[in-house]
């Protein structure tokens, strides 16, 4: 059974005597749990986190928008969101199919703006832009030894107050878990109309990383949605990828695009992805809450330099060596050098510079076919935007 919490406004004269009299009429594993529930989220901070809370590992509606939505076929190709269990179900459609043990999940966050602009804010035709969670140490890296540690404390913790050793699972984006799902009904944000998570101080500039317990915990309550009216992602994206608020389709969008999708990206989508060759940060660039929100402490999220507006030619230039020394430790190496290279050719088509032209012919020449057709398309369209009459070039008759 989950506790529940009664906050009891008093004077402070009786405070003291109040908090003996409910010690005294409370069950002393009641005690143990609410002395736990306070050290998880003191725990947490001392780890580093900014961010944490308590959520019930019950089913949500957003669990049942998630059925549907893979039925719908927006995840596009990323099978492990896909990933059945024997019975054929659905392993992130409910935590009842992976982890039917757990009943509360602790989920923690951590700010990774940077001092950096945003996206919509700078850059040149003749730069690239690669998304800002991956200008740093893969994020992966750092979260998790944290949870880590978080986890051994709690277990300690547990054994200390007679509960016994609880079972735990930690992940960090690689689990059986919607992580914003759980991170909206533990208090940590609200999901925007661009599905990510929103925090009214910290913006969504935030890494999610959770803890799955086999303790009950009382529960944090959800924050208010506090997107009101507003639109500016919807209306920012320049693929299209939103069909109505809250909703993404996930094969037109540009980090989808130029990160999960192997193979061509669809001709009809190449415009829309501008100079972005890893990722896309423009709903998140575009949004009111992240106006203030604050850099982050973490020196492992500091940006590398090189990866703020890289010029194309010279990510066009790499070799598999150099694109391993470069991206070691980032998460850019996911996409690997082919799909790369090929997002490097699209950024280069929607240019309008014509001096990337020598560029893409080498590239046009690439032993992979995606590389190489991206960059005939590149070229291509170059050419189509020169071609163009320009209306100062007609003639006319002035009139007597």
């Amino acid at each position: 059974m989950a506790l529940e919490v009664i906050v009891i406004v008093t004077l402070p004269a009786t405070t003291v005597l109040l908090n003996r009299i409910i010690s005294a009429a409370l069950p002393e594993t009641v005690l143990d749990r609410l002395q736990i529930l306070r050290e998880i989220k003191r725990l947490a901070r001392e780890a580093g986190f900014d961010l944490v809370g308590i959520a019930s590992a019950a089913d949500t509606t957003e669990h049942e928008f998630f059925l549907a939505w893979i039925a719908s076929g927006q995840a596009g190709e990323m099978g492990y969101l896909k990933s059945r269990n024997d019975a054929g179900e659905l392993k992130r459609s409910s935590l009842r199919q992976a982890a039917p043990w757990a009943r509360s999940i602790v989920v923690c966050a951590i700010d990774y703006n940077t001092d950096q602009p945003y996206s919509t804010h700078a850059g040149s035709t003749t730069q690239g832009w690669i998304s800002r969670y991956a200008w740093m140490r893969d994020y992966h890296d750092v979260l998790l030894p944290r949870l880590r540690k978080l986890e051994a404390d709690f277990v300690a913790m547990c054994v200390q107050s007679d509960l016994g050793a609880p079972r735990t699972w930690c992940y960090v984006d690689t689990g059986p878990v919607i992580e914003r799902i759980f991170a909206k009904y533990a208090g940590v944000g609200w999901i925007g109309k661009n599905t990510c998570i929103l925090n009214q101080e910290l913006g969504s500039w935030l890494f999610l990383g959770v803890m799955l317990s086999s303790v009950e915990l009382s529960p944090d309550t959800p924050p208010p949605d506090r997107c009101g009216s507003c639109t500016r992602c919807l209306d920012a994206c320049p693929t299209n990828a939103f069909p109505a608020p809250y909703q993404l389709d996930s094969t037109k969008c540009i980090s989808y695009l130029t990160i999960e999708k192997r193979g061509r990206i669809p001709q009809e989508l190449r415009p829309g992805i501008g100079r972005q060759v890893f990722g896309c940060d423009i709903c998140q660039d575009v949004c009111p809450w992240n106006r203030r929100a604050p850099i982050t402490s973490i020196p492992e999220f500091e940006a590398l330099g090189t990866l703020v507006n890289p010029e194309l030619e010279w990510l066009a230039s790499l070799d598999l060596e150099q694109f391993r020394e470069t991206f070691r430790g980032t998460p850019v190496k996911r996409a690997r050098l082919i799909g790369l290279l090929r997002n490097v050719a699209i950024a280069m088509g929607n240019s309008g510079e014509e001096r990337f032209i020598t560029v893409l012919q080498e590239l046009a020449q690439h032993p992979d076919a995606d590389v190489a057709e991206s960059a005939e398309w590149a070229i291509h369209n170059l050419h189509s935007r020169t071609e163009r009459p320009s209306s100062s070039n007609s003639t006319s008759t002035p009139n007597d």
